[in-house]
């Protein structure tokens, strides 16, 4: 992960005012902690994690409150998480760091590295999703 791409997160995060600054560095650091292996950087001006290009877990600062996005969520067995657009995503939000189960969070991400959908391939796939572990 080059220098320049955690700068632009962590300008992402100061950005951020209040708790919810808090949050989002409170989920930078457990991530990174939970994915050394992940890239890191932001793509459609919000940071995400991806494992061999595929995008994994990522946050962004919604009108009231952090979304917390994991592309696979769906088929994850730890409960928690909501189910979010038309694929397989699931999300959880945040209005206070108090808020983050950083137990849950850790098997979230573990489920992340296990379960993927083929989200780098739907454009190419015409809209469909393969399992890709």
């Amino acid at each position: 992960m080059t220098a320049e791409k955690i700068k632009d997160i962590l300008a992402y995060n100061d950005a951020q005012t209040g708790e919810d600054r808090q949050i989002c560095t409170a989920l930078k650091e457990i991530i990174d902690r939970q994915l050394p292996e992940a890239e890191s950087k932001i793509w459609h001006a919000h940071p995400v994690w991806f494992l061999d290009g595929n995008p994994i877990v990522g946050y962004s600062k919604l009108k009231s409150s952090v979304r917390l996005l994991f592309w696979s969520g769906q088929s994850f067995a730890t409960p928690g998480l909501t189910p979010e657009g038309t694929f397989k995503a699931a999300e959880i939000r945040y209005t206070s760091p108090d808020e983050i189960d950083a137990a849950a969070l850790a098997r979230w991400l573990e489920e992340a590295r296990l379960i993927q959908w083929d989200y780098k391939n739907i454009i190419k796939k015409k809209g469909r999703l393969d399992r890709i572990s």
